[in-house]
Order: structure tokens, then C-alpha cells, then sequence
């Protein structure tokens, strides 16, 4: 830790442009830590942010993280640069569209496995920098270097060892779905590097396995970032990501880019990116990636869409946009050739994303039909993780309506369906819930108070022995 000489004038500007006090700035800065993890940081104070401010650089995870939760609170992107504390982080990069792809599952595989040097890379700041798709001729160019890969002398690779894959999709996708992206990533990276990589090198029986090989790997790839996302490991996400619109590009299968696109702009939308969260969804849900898109994915798709340009305050766009999906979704039959990867998107994950749309354009009313509709309509067994965030933002906007009994009980279920999951989002939706009990819990209500003594159970303790950085 270096001791700064001069006031962090840069720092200072942003808190006052954020409308921070400084004892404000500290709370938000913890739950922000706690969803990412950082859990050595859970007692920065009011004082620890004084002292950044007065020229003091704060060290290890601490700038990215006080960059991140600046920027939630602005709806921009904050660089360590622009808050004054580049001198100790990595700056983000634009992605590079034009590596090999299979050089580059190979790398990222290694790094992800090693969990050294994965939790400095999950450390790096979050970019969404250079994240758009790239144009048409690049998309041409890596289908057609798809293609002509050279695989003379590989293994042969036929029918059978692709739906083999589909089936493990399927398997980790459900088990996500239940228990969080903190259950089983590993698993899945492990797969994706030492079976599946081997596979996208092999000779294929036809152009339609090879291009379904990729497909799958791409929906793999998919997992492995959305599992990262969820776990809070959002830069190690956006490389997966990355690679996995590249999986894509070679299997020339365009719903399968617009998907990640759209996990993108989701996970944009949640570090508080608004703008380009809508790059990236409206990317989503152009050209071939929506056209060739079956209705239960084009309404997934169209459903973020909507949610992206509430959160830009384009309120008459967003329910075009909701309508639209709507329509798409009723036109989802029992017998369509779907993809695997949209089986989770029925009435209660529409009924949540709406939700979240009327939710940020102001509508609290409408937010919590939608929220309850979710909630009643959702199969809370099979996508645990997502039910219990669906009460935790149904609470939150009862709460804004000012009924707190109904918050305490909505919330209190929450935490009941959290049991056991591991996942970034809840441990956020558990930190939202502290956030909202406090002026309660302040005032010594009884109700409060238990309901807060188990949400900060499940988010945990510092290690024994942290302390937070000086």
C-alpha cells in the first residue's frame, strides 16, 4: 500500500457527482464486495473511504470494486483512471475478435482450472469495452475458416459423440438452473477442455456434425460464463462469452450468438451499464440472430431487449418490445425443434423479466403483478436460484409501496429458498435485503432484526484474521 501525496481530487468528484456521503459510498461499497466475494473487505468504513479520498490508494481488489459501485450508482462505466487509482490495476481491454478460437478455448480452459490465477483474473476490472459483435464479414470469415480447419490425421468424430454432448449440456444447464453457478463450474470447464476442445480438432463425418460440435461447444462456452456471471466472476465471464460468440461464428449458427449476446447485455444490465446493455441486446436481436431464432428464443431475446431499453427510460419502446415477446412466447408450440438452451424460458421468466421493466420505468403496481405472477407460476424445484431472486425483487418493491409485512414475509421466503444455492445473485438479492431492513433494524424491531441476523447469515462472516485494506 503506497501513500498518495496530494488529495484524490478525481475520486472526490465522482462520490460528489454520485450524491454520496461518504458513510453512504462504504455501504454500498461493502454489499458490492460481499456480491463479488471479497470478502476481506466486508469492514470498510466510512473512515477508509475518507482516507482514499485524502490521497491514500487502497490496495488489492479494492479500487476495482469501489469503480464498480460507483458505477452502478452513475449508470456508466467508471475506469480506474478516471477515479485516480490506475496505478495499481490492470486497465480493460477491447476484446481480440481475430484469434484462433480453439488456441483461445485452450488458454482460458487453463487459466479458469487454475485457481490461482483465476481469482487474480476475476479480479481484473469489468469492461464492456469492444464487447459488440463484429460485422458481417467477419462473421462470413469465421464461418468459412470453420469450414476448412485443417484436421487431417484427427480423430473421427460422428452423431453419437454430438448428442453426447447435447446431453451433458443439458445436465449442467439444469443443475445450474437449481443450485447456482458456484455448484459445479469447474465440472463443466473440465468437460469443455479435456472432451470437448478434443472434439472441435476432430475429423467429422459431415458439415452438419461439425457445425453442431461447435454449436454445442458455444453453448458450453455459453454456460461456462454464465455460471462465472452468476458466481460474480464477471470479467472471467465476458471472456467465455467472447469465445463462445466465436464458437458460434464457426458453426455459423446465428440464434446461438444472439443468445450470449443477450446474456451480455443481461449481465451489463446488473453491473449497472446501461447503455451498453442495449448495444448489445438490440445486437441480439438483429439480422439472422432473431429471424432464425425459434419463438421461445426470440422471446427470450425480445424480453431483455425490453428490459435494456427500460433501464434507458425508453418506456414506450420497452413495451413494444414486451408485447412483442409476449407474442412470441404464445407462439411457442409443445412439438417445435427447440435449442436446450431456452427450456427454462416460460410464462414465470417472462412474468420476471417484465416485471423488471415496469420495475425501472417507474410502474411499482404493475412490477408486482408481474413479480407475483412469476412466483406463482414458476417451478421453484427446478429453478431455484431464479425463484429465490424473484422474491427477493418482489420484496423490494413492496417495500418501496411501504408495506413492510409483506416485504418481511416475501423476503423471508427468500432466504428459506436460498438454502443451498451458491450464486452471486442471491448472495446480492441477500445483501439487498440487509440494505432494506436497516432503517427497521435500526429501531429495534424484533422482525427485522431476525430477518437481518439470517441474511447475514447466509452471506457469512469475514475470515478470521482479514482485515479490511487502510
Amino acid at each position: 500500500m503506497s501513500q498518495g501525496r496530494q488529495r484524490n481530487v478525481r475520486l472526490a468528484a465522482l462520490i460528489a457527482e454520485a450524491n454520496y456521503s461518504h458513510a453512504q459510498l462504504a455501504s454500498a461499497f461493502v454489499r458490492v464486495a460481499l456480491e463479488n466475494n471479497a470478502r476481506e473487505l466486508a469492514g470498510v468504513a466510512r473512515s477508509h473511504i475518507s482516507h482514499w479520498v485524502g490521497g491514500t490508494r487502497p490496495s488489492g481488489r479494492a479500487p476495482l470494486l469501489l469503480c464498480e459501485t460507483l458505477s452502478r450508482r452513475l449508470g456508466r462505466i467508471v475506469t480506474p483512471e478516471e477515479a485516480g487509482l490506475a496505478a495499481e490495476t490492470e486497465s480493460p481491454r477491447a476484446v481480440d475478435w481475430c484469434t484462433d478460437t480453439l488456441a483461445a478455448l485452450t488458454d482460458l480452459g487453463s487459466v479458469d482450472l487454475d485457481m490461482e490465477r483465476r481469482r487474480l483474473l476475476g479480479a481484473t476490472a469489468y469492461s464492456v469495452v469492444g464487447l459488440a459483435l463484429p460485422g458481417d464479414a467477419w462473421w462470413q470469415g469465421m464461418a468459412e475458416r470453420g469450414a476448412r480447419r485443417d484436421t487431417a490425421g484427427a480423430r473421427r468424430v460422428g452423431r453419437g459423440d454430438l448428442e453426447t454432448v447435447r446431453d451433458m449440456v443439458a445436465v449442467f444447464s439444469r443443475m445450474d438452473q437449481r443450485r447456482g453457478g458456484g455448484h459445479g463450474r469447474t465440472a463443466v470447464v473440465q468437460y469443455l477442455m479435456s472432451d470437448v476442445a478434443g472434439q472441435l480438432s476432430g475429423t467429422f463425418g459431415d458439415e452438419q456434425v461439425r457445425r453442431g460440435m461447435f454449436s454445442a461447444a458455444s453453448e458450453l462456452a455459453y454456460l461456462a460464463g454464465w455460471m462465472a456471471f452468476d458466481d460474480a466472476e464477471h470479467s472471467i465471464a465476458q471472456r467465455y462469452f467472447t469465445l463462445a460468440v466465436k464458437l458460434a461464428a464457426e458453426a455459423d449458427d446465428a440464434p446461438m450468438a444472439g443468445h450470449v449476446l443477450r446474456a451480455m447485455a443481461h449481465q451489463a444490465l446488473d453491473l449497472g451499464h446501461p447503455r451498453s446493455a442495449l448495444d448489445l441486446a438490440t445486437a441480439s436481436v438483429e439480422g439472422k440472430r432473431y429471424a432464425e431464432a425459434t419463438p421461445r428464443e426470440r422471446a427470450l431475446l425480445g424480453v431483455v431487449h425490453a428490459r435494456s431499453l427500460a433501464a434507458g427510460r425508453a418506456r414506450q419502446a420497452a413495451a413494444a418490445a414486451l408485447l412483442r415477446a409476449e407474442d412470441d412466447l404464445a407462439a411457442a408450440r409443445p412439438g417445435d425443434e427447440e435449442p436446450g438452451r431456452a427450456f427454462f424460458f416460460q410464462e414465470a421468466s417472462l412474468a420476471h423479466e417484465t416485471a423488471c421493466s415496469l420495475r425501472d420505468t417507474g410502474d411499482l403496481r404493475g412490477a408486482e403483478r408481474e413479480f407475483r405472477r412469476s412466483v406463482r407460476t414458476r417451478k421453484a424445484a427446478m429453478f431455484t436460484r431464479t425463484h429465490a431472486v424473484t422474491l427477493g425483487y418482489l420484496g423490494a418493491v413492496q417495500l418501496r409501496q411501504g408495506n413492510f409485512e409483506e416485504a418481511r414475509d416475501t423476503w423471508s421466503r427468500a432466504l428459506d429458498t436460498m438454502d443451498g444455492v451458491r450464486s452471486g445473485r442471491t448472495r446480492r438479492t441477500a445483501s439487498d435485503i440487509r440494505a432494506g431492513l436497516s432503517p427497521f433494524r435500526k429501531r429495534g424491531m424484533p422482525e427485522a432484526l431476525e430477518l437481518d441476523a439470517r441474511a447475514m447469515a447466509y452471506l457469512g462472516s469475514p475470515p478470521a484474521g482479514s482485515h479490511p485494506p487502510q
